[in-house]
């Protein structure tokens, strides 16, 4: 189809936004330039139509009724079979849904992506497809996936099958909670700032944040490079492991993934001895002013000492740049995510790697035009951006990147000492679901919370894994595991370990469906 391409009043605009001033005469001259230019835009869609995937037309979608949905946690669902044998044959799987599967509606929790279709599988999902695996949905997901709590999808909260007015926390809402209340085996979450491990710690499941770079996030909405992930979210930690497994590795599309990536053999490694291991329990991760609960704090220390019954040693240890860590992700994840995931229609530019030009298209227009709908975590995340765009210049983004060096050398030395750290995954237990009249400062609040001891390792790139510790008052308290990057060997033996001590995790109880607002 033809460009459009500007005349030159068009060009006049855009030589005044930039601050430029032409004669008449050179501005006649840039407008003919500026419109042949186009030409190789033409060229390249005509060549790009003719590579361009068709999403298959056998993958069957239906819209799940209220009835079938108490927790609000599907999006869509669906029946895609894998492979006839592999590690998971029989076992079905959810997708977060800001992860593609050809034919099937995406969304990203939001209005600016609705009615988009992928034309091709994300990697990971041909590769839990490959290993066997049914796709029975995609969950739901947070706005853009920029909360942590499940109230800010534009399809309405998702519940905590412990407690039905609770929040089950984001942005992989959906995800943790399909998988506490048995009605998949697996399921995918994505992290940013904690996504897949604080709504494992809310909703009593498990819940990997692999290292940075380790499992290829090709064909998921990104919202800032340095800090995506993609990683399991199970009911045991063996599941956890065997689904990285699948997961991990490189795939040659993806520039977050270092060129001699060596992925481990996680699930074989389960099992083995952890006597002699030394863990630390990071000082800075409890008590926090205002966030901190005594029965979170207390639940994990008293988890944390379990693990001398294992024969490892538990210490003590300081780690002050936990706490600077969060302003560095602050402004990381504000400027990042306003410059990629806005200005850049969510791939942003300049990298090698497989882009979606249907997803950047569709969404680029959407955002224009039902941006007034974005979710208020979203809102207030594009207008600190913006300003730091345009007031600011993004120097603070370029600040805050070289002190993420920073940040990841005092966790490392930190490692140097100790094989895992370990703190609360979040602060507190389940809050309740702020309701969609409570005062907009409350239901901002409760989405961003807490992410405190969660997001300075999506800045470090530092495997972490949450498993439930146990309750505090009657709802699941998590326990984060932090090891040396790519060794994630180590968070998930320890983690299995302790699982086994306690001979396994606990299950929400039965409840009846909550009544929706």
């Amino acid at each position: 189809m033809a460009v459009p391409r500007p005349d030159r009043d068009d060009v006049a605009a855009l030589a005044r936004a930039y601050g430029l001033q032409h004669t008449d005469a050179d501005l006649d001259t840039y407008a003919l330039l500026v419109a042949g230019s186009f030409d190789a835009y033409e060229a390249v869609e005509e060549l790009y139509e003719a590579i361009r995937p068709e999403p298959p037309a056998d993958r069957p979608v239906t819209w799940p009724e209220e009835a079938d949905n108490p927790l609000g946690a599907w999006y869509v669902r669906t029946e895609i079979r894998g492979a006839d044998d592999g590690p998971f044959a029989g076992r079905t799987v959810a997708i977060k849904d800001n992860t593609a599967v050809a034919g099937v509606p995406m969304m990203n929790g939001s209005h600016t992506l609705e009615g988009f279709v992928p034309t091709r599988d994300a990697t990971v999902v041909s590769r839990l497809l490959a290993a066997g695996a049914t796709i029975t949905g995609k969950a739901v997901c947070e706005d853009l996936c920029f909360s942590g709590g499940s109230h800010t999808s534009c399809t309405g909260p998702v519940r905590n099958p412990w407690d039905p007015s609770r929040t089950t926390g984001g942005s992989s809402s959906g995800s943790a909670a399909l998988v506490a209340a048995g009605e998949v085996d697996l399921a995918l979450g994505g992290d940013q700032g904690g996504s897949i491990r604080m709504p494992a710690a809310f909703s009593g499941i498990v819940g990997h944040k692999p290292t940075h770079g380790l499992v290829p996030y090709t064909g998921a909405f990104p919202i800032e490079l340095t800090l995506d992930h993609l990683g399991p979210m199970t009911r045991t930690v063996a599941d956890a492991a065997a689904m990285l497994d699948v997961l991990a590795g490189r795939d040659g599309l993806d520039p977050r993934q270092p060129a001699d990536l060596a992925p481990e053999h996680y699930a074989a490694a389960l099992g083995g001895d952890v006597a002699g291991l030394r863990v630390g329990v990071v000082a800075q991760g409890f008590g926090i002013p205002g966030l901190s609960e005594d029965g979170v704090d207390e639940t994990v220390r008293a988890a944390a000492g379990r693990l001398r019954e294992l024969g490892i040693e538990v210490v003590d240890v300081d780690v002050p740049w936990h706490t600077n860590a969060m302003a560095v992700w602050a402004v990381i994840a504000t400027d990042g995510a306003t410059i990629q995931m806005v200005d850049g229609e969510g791939y942003g530019h300049n990298y090698w790697g497989l882009y979606d030009p249907e997803l950047v298209e569709h969404y680029g227009r959407q955002r224009r035009e039902v941006g007034d709908r974005w979710s208020p975590t979203v809102t207030v995340t594009a207008l600190a951006g913006r300003w730091s765009v345009e007031k600011l210049h993004t120097r603070h983004y370029a600040m805050a990147r070289n002190l993420a060096f920073e940040v990841r050398a005092r966790y490392d030395a930190a490692l140097a000492d100790v094989d895992l750290l370990v703190m609360p995954t979040v602060p507190m237990v389940a809050r309740t679901i702020p309701a969609p009249d409570d005062p907009l400062e409350v239901r901002i609040a409760r989405g961003l919370e807490m992410i405190v001891n969660c997001a300075p390792f999506d800045v470090s790139g530092h495997p972490a894994t949450s498993v439930p510790a146990g309750l505090s008052e009657g709802l699941p308290v998590g326990m984060m595991l932090v090891g040396r990057r790519f060794e994630d060997t180590t968070c998930l033996k320890v983690a299995h370990a302790y699982e086994q001590l306690l001979g396994g995790f606990p299950a929400p109880p039965v409840r009846e469906p909550a009544t929706a607002w």
